[in-house]
């Protein structure tokens, strides 16, 4: 079984939408949502002022889910459906290879 972890930066405002997202998704193995803060890179941005380069950081959520490979899709398409609004600063979506993973309570490789 070949592993990924799905990693998405995310508008804090689209946390309901993406619960029931992924809540929805049989067999959703569970997420992990951390706080966090970023910017856009200024090039993306056409006008900016002085307020704006002061500012510029807003809240965030990192979203990490751990799945099997053949889930990665269903998750990937539930996190951009439910937190896209079509603006500058919706967030980014991308998946990551495990190696290996262990469970804690016994150390037996998941």
């Amino acid at each position: 079984m070949t592993m990924k972890e799905i990693r998405a930066i995310v508008r804090p405002s689209r946390l309901e939408r993406l619960r029931a997202a992924l809540r929805a998704i049989p067999n959703f193995p569970g997420v992990t949502l951390f706080k966090a803060e970023g910017f856009t890179a200024p090039a993306a941005i056409d006008k900016r002022t002085v307020k704006d380069e002061l500012t510029d950081f807003s809240d965030k959520l990192m979203v990490c889910v751990i799945a099997d490979e053949s889930m990665v899709e269903p998750i990937r398409e539930a996190i951009v459906n439910a937190c896209r609004t079509g603006q500058i600063g919706d967030g980014l979506v991308w998946t990551v290879d495990i190696a290996e993973m262990h469970r804690i309570r016994d150390g037996e490789e998941v």
